[in-house]
């Protein structure tokens, strides 16, 4: 018997979940990371933020709660004024961030602060938090949108972290249990020890799905689904949105996935050849699982794509 769309909106509020009083207290340590950064940056004449947006997983409603296997990070775009802005002056930028960094929190360890190719991030020992500084160059004619940089190769992207938001709203919309749906997804993935699949593509993924098939059936059902898609297409058809604007972009990437805010950018570029086969074959097994546990109603098959903690009632 399949799972109830009851039992499985349970696994989800009271395992996947973010509980709200944890989200009460990451907002507030967010904020005052941003409270440190605009107050030290007030009055810096080569740095200047003109707006502060909390994006990712974590303003989408998509992440899942902290476990030892699931970590928690929270990606916060500072958008900047810097018409001019090449590769080196964002390098600039993100090394005057992570001075400050440093200096306002004193009592962390350099190993704690990393600069990755288009984010600084900062993590929190003891809530556990990671929290991800994104400088993005403002586009004055266009709010909420503007260019991020790969400061490992120079090469820019246009972003708008508002529209990315917007886009798992919209979906929220059509489909009330999308961001469940996105949670379950995320929780096999990790399961499934595939962390080249990154979020933001298994919430595109979704999206192509619910866009495709519509939101007919259970939860069980269309989870199911999301995974027989994987595994039939092969990650093979170029995926776009009604959101994308013309014209799209083209690339001759293994896995093309175009992000609804920006059509010329691939936000499946850096999966090879050989990561798309092994996320298709994890996809083919859990699809294949899951098929067997809602047939058998067989509780132990499901853990073995969600892990030992999926329960769908109290203990």
């Amino acid at each position: 018997m399949a799972l109830t769309n009851v039992q499985l909106r349970y696994y989800d509020s009271n395992v996947l979940r973010l509980p709200a009083d944890k989200r009460k207290e990451y907002h507030l340590q967010v904020d005052r990371l941003i409270a440190a950064l605009r107050k030290s940056l007030a009055d810096d004449e080569d740095v200047r933020i003109t707006r502060v947006v909390k994006a990712g997983s974590f303003a989408k409603y998509t992440i899942l709660r902290q476990t030892n296997q699931d970590a928690v990070d929270v990606d916060v775009v500072f958008y900047v004024d810097a018409p001019d802005a090449d590769h080196e002056t964002l390098q600039q930028i993100n090394d005057r961030i992570y001075a400050i960094l440093i200096k306002q929190y004193p009592n962390k360890s350099v190993e704690d602060f990393e600069i990755q190719r288009r984010a600084l991030t900062v993590t929190f020992i003891g809530s556990g938090l990671s929290i991800d500084v994104v400088p993005v160059v403002e586009d004055v004619d266009r709010p909420g949108y503007g260019w991020q940089f790969d400061l490992t190769d120079g090469t820019k992207v246009e972003t708008c972290a508002p529209g990315q938001i917007k886009f798992v709203l919209d979906r929220k919309k059509e489909d009330p249990d999308f961001r469940t749906l996105v949670r379950m997804a995320k929780r096999w993935r990790t399961q499934a020890e595939i962390p080249r699949l990154k979020s933001f593509v298994i919430e595109l993924l979704m999206a192509h799905v619910l866009d495709t098939e519509g939101s007919a059936g259970s939860i069980d059902h269309r989870f199911r689904r999301f995974l027989q898609y994987i595994a039939q297409s092969g990650l093979q058809d170029v995926i776009s949105f009604r959101e994308n604007a013309l014209p799209l972009g083209t690339f001759d990437h293994p896995v093309i996935i175009l992000d609804p805010v920006s059509s010329g950018n691939n936000v499946a570029s850096r999966l090879s050849d050989e990561e798309r086969l092994e996320i298709v074959a994890a996809a083919k097994l859990a699809w294949e699982t899951a098929h067997y546990a809602s047939a058998a109603d067989d509780v132990e098959a499901w853990r073995e794509i969600f892990g030992l903690r999926f329960r769908t009632e109290d203990k």
